[in-house]
């Protein structure tokens, strides 16, 4: 039988790009796995190190500040500094600060150490995305190599649960911490050796103080309000306090943006309608998918009665619907159709898994309602998930590829924060509603009164969900109206960002102009 030849490679290529993938791809799934591998970590370790109840969510808040605060700037840095060195500082760093959490002896030590995580994280993300948009440039290979990193964005999450509850249960909590750093050993130690920056593809620019400034203090404000919203309630002076100081930093840092010389996030990133469209409808779409992450974890360890470990192979299905979607569908039809055309159905089909889940009841079963309704999901993200990581960072000028790297972790952070308390915080009135209705059933005690209390629980999850199915085809329809760009290679047309007529009016041209 006679071997296919291999596609000859785009000129120009690094020959070694699909190395450097594989080392990109493992810091990716380093710091999605950190979102999740420590929320199972947490009951234990809060007993063995002595953290109040009150101060427990700062295990969480202090890396999500850090991390959402610091993007913009980490993404800035690593045009500055060079991609390559920016990304292993921040393999570097984020080893070190995850050893320093292992070995934590105490809360403040702990809660430093998560900061510190969420410092080089933010230089670490922005770098690893930005790397992949300026290696491979041509649409048939950036497909592919989009498929697999936006596989990993997805999926990385459940993957944290299941390792999580591996080593919580077996192991203890500190390894949550420890398992990070062969993970950045060997991700730094092969970028050294593989990766090649291109010429030519860094900011010499003078670094724009004031942005970093109005940009940090205003995404710290914006997360912090979400987290604090989630404990303290909404109306919460200090809450509505931290949306307005965000709202108007937020707004100071776009006046001085459209001002400067060198502006830290140029607008002609955020303004191109293909680009705003991706940061938007991901958003939104991460928004559902952290909420749904919190509730099935509850509902399997709490109504169902799982393991830790049991919890974490229950995600698999969605897992594998990533993959597939990403791979097999999303990098397959990338550069066949439009990106609207993934996206928009991705969402939709994601939509529908959520909404098979509103259907869940205390009794439901795992094979004929959870786990369909868990492939539809991974499908539909990881299909939409894909063309969204590709375009997010296509057509920007090399010089600004880790800027634009950073605004789709940013839009990813701030949804998360949103998500988590935005749902949380209707789970719960939808269950404390659920338990007044029911006062006296629940009061009666025994098995009655704790089926009442699980019903409740369920009836909260259910009624949040709801809201997931919503903001999932607002990002379906955000996806079909901004997003209108051909496909790659395709020269399909891109109103809004520079016009009709301009370098920046067919994504073909790998550059946008200044």
């Amino acid at each position: 039988m006679s071997k296919t030849a291999a596609a000859p490679a785009p000129a120009g290529a690094d020959p070694s790009r699909w190395k450097a993938l594989v080392f990109i791809a493992l810091a990716q799934l380093m710091v999605v796995l950190d979102a999740t591998i420590v929320n199972i970590a947490l009951p234990s370790a809060q007993t063995d190190l002595g953290i109040s109840d009150g101060n427990r969510q700062w295990v969480i808040t202090a890396y999500a500040l850090a991390f959402g605060g610091l993007l913009l700037f980490g993404g800035r840095i690593a045009d500055k500094w060079g991609r390559k060195n920016a990304f292993i500082t921040g393999l570097a760093g984020f080893a070190l600060a995850s050893a320093l959490g292992g070995a934590a002896t105490g809360e403040a030590m702990m809660l430093g150490a998560r900061a510190l995580q969420g410092t080089f994280g933010a230089l670490l993300a922005p770098a690893a995305l930005s790397l992949l948009a300026v290696t491979f440039t041509d649409a048939k290979e950036r497909a592919k190599a989009f498929g697999i990193y936006g596989a990993i964005a997805g999926g990385g999450g459940a993957v944290g649960l299941i390792l999580g509850g591996f080593l919580t249960e077996y192991l203890n909590w500190r390894w949550t911490f420890f398992v990070n750093i062969p993970f950045a050993i060997v991700a730094a130690a092969g970028a050294w050796m593989v990766i090649r920056e291109p010429a030519g593809s860094r900011n010499a620019a003078r670094l724009d103080v004031p942005g970093v400034i109005l940009s940090t203090l205003g995404l710290v404000s914006l997360v912090y309000g979400f987290t604090r919203a989630e404990s303290a309630g909404w109306s919460d002076a200090i809450t509505v306090s931290l949306f307005v100081a965000s709202a108007v930093l937020l707004l100071a840092f776009v006046a001085v943006e459209s001002k400067v010389k060198s502006p830290l996030l140029p607008l002609r990133v955020l303004l191109e309608r293909n680009r705003g469209g991706v940061y938007l409808s991901l958003g939104l779409a991460v928004i559902a998918m952290f909420g749904l992450f919190l509730f099935l974890t509850y509902y399997l360890q709490v109504v169902k009665g799982f393991s830790p470990v049991k919890t974490g192979f229950a995600f698999l299905p969605m897992i594998a619907g990533m993959i597939t979607g990403s791979t097999q569908i999303g990098a397959r039809l990338m550069t066949r159709v439009a990106p609207r055309l993934l996206m928009g159905p991705g969402f939709l089909l994601a939509g529908a898994g959520m909404l098979l889940l509103t259907q869940l009841e205390v009794g439901s079963s795992y094979p004929a309602l959870i786990l369909p309704a868990q492939l539809l999901l991974g499908l539909g993200m990881g299909t939409a998930f894909m063309p969204a990581m590709s375009l997010a960072t296509y057509g920007v000028n090399p010089a600004d590829a880790g800027v634009a790297s950073a605004m789709v972790n940013t839009s990813q952070q701030v949804g998360g924060a949103i998500g988590t308390a935005l749902l949380n915080t209707i789970a719960a009135s939808a269950t404390t509603a659920y338990l007044t209705d029911h006062a006296a059933q629940a009061a009666a005690g025994g098995d009655a009164g704790k089926l009442i209390q699980a019903q409740a629980m369920v009836e909260g999850y259910s009624a949040a969900i709801w809201w997931a199915v919503g903001i999932l085809v607002i990002s379906a329809t955000i996806a079909f109206t901004l997003i209108n760009t051909g496909r790659p290679g395709s020269g399909g047309p891109v109103a809004g960002g520079a016009g009709a007529g301009s370098e920046d009016a067919e994504l073909k041209v790998p550059v946008i102009a200044h």
